[in-house]
Order: structure tokens, then sequence, then C-alpha cells
């Protein structure tokens, strides 16, 4: 089991955690109405969903994408693929709503350029987690991760290189951003189970938009 050290960051504006690593408090607050609009009609066009993994379990996170490719999982693995499996189409266009605030949250952290071709919608409901892993089913590990959370609040786990290196606990908060590359591109990551709660805008669920470069 990892050792876990507490490290919560309260204060608003950019806090660096680690090498290539920064919270963002509140950075996508004053986009909300403009972000959960496009959510509903990414999820209109490509529902949600849970996938299953390589072992054939039922992951608890519901989700679905949009961009130029999607994530996707099943019997034979993690990978991207340009269609959606449901229905047989293209996955729906980035909102530009998406895209601007994934750009200017990496330039934030120090990261220009960053132009995301698949973004991840995750649905979390209390008692959903999301076990430590490595984002690498990407070609280029150059473009950064940038996670944006909305809804319910989350107790996020940011570990090392190695599964077993000692992880910090992050507190999340509607409309936080977290940006993560360079040094810390591949270090291991996940979710606490969500608390019980409801959010005064999005209900009993959380929202996590995660934008990547896949290709």
């Amino acid at each position: 089991m990892p050792t876990v050290m507490r490290e919560l960051f309260d204060d608003a504006g950019a806090t660096q955690f680690d090498d290539g690593a920064w919270l963002l408090r509140g950075f996508a607050l004053e986009r909300e109405a403009a972000l959960l609009a496009a959510i509903e009609t990414v999820a209109a066009q490509a529902p949600f969903r849970h996938m299953e993994t390589r072992r054939g379990l039922r992951m608890s996170v519901a989700m679905t994408n949009c961009g130029e490719v999607g994530w996707v999982s099943d019997r034979r693995g993690y990978r991207y693929a340009p269609r959606d499996p449901l229905g047989g189409g293209p996955w729906p266009v980035m909102p530009e709503a998406f895209a601007a605030l994934a750009g200017d949250a990496a330039r934030a952290a120090g990261f220009e350029a960053f132009a995301p071709d698949a973004c991840l919608v995750n649905r979390y409901v209390p008692g959903t987690r999301l076990s430590l892993h490595q984002d690498r089913d990407e070609r280029d590990f150059d473009a950064p991760i940038v996670s944006v959370s909305l809804g319910l609040p989350a107790t996020f786990l940011f570990g090392g290189l190695a599964r077993s290196d000692r992880t910090r606990r992050i507190a999340l908060r509607h409309g936080d951003v977290v940006v993560w590359g360079g040094a810390s591109r591949l270090f291991h990551h996940g979710v606490l189970a969500l608390a019980d709660g409801v959010h005064p805008v999005m209900g009993a669920r959380r929202i996590n938009l995660t934008f990547r470069k896949a290709l």
C-alpha cells in the first residue's frame, strides 16, 4: 500500500505541488455555464457508459468522449479509437469551450501551445473511485494532462512513477483544474471514493474533464 502524505491547498490561484504539476484553484468557475452546456451536448451524441477492463470488470466511473479520438476499454485492452463503439460513428467534435479552457489552463501552468485532440468526460457518483494509474496510452508524452473538476468535491491522489510511491491527497472543488506534464507526466494518480453530498448546481455527481494529446 502506498504511503499517503496529506497536502491540501486552500488558497486561490496557482500552486505547484510537484515538478511540472499545478493546481489552478477555481480556474474554470467563470466558464461554468458554457462547460455544463457543452457536457450536455456531448452526452446527447455519445451517452455515458460503463466500460469494461481487460479482465471483464465493469468500471465504476461512467464515461464518454469527444474530440478526434476517444479512450476506450474492453477485453482487448485500453486504447484510443476514432469511433464510438456504441454507435459506430465518430465521437462528438470537441466543443470550443473545452478546447479554450484546456489551452488556457496549460499555459497558466507553463505549457504553451497545448492543443488536445481527446477529452475524456468522466461521471462520478457517491462511492465511485478511480484507482491509481498512469496515463500512458498516448503516442507522445511531451504534452501535459489537463483535468477539470465540476460538481461534488473529490480527493485527488498524486503519486510518482512507481505505483508504490507515496501519494499526496489534494482536495478538489467545483471549478478547480489540475495540470501535470514534464517530469511528472507519467506519475500515478487516482481519486478516492466520492463522499455523499449534493452540489447546488450539479446535484449528487461530479464531472471530470480530462484533456490529452493522444495522436
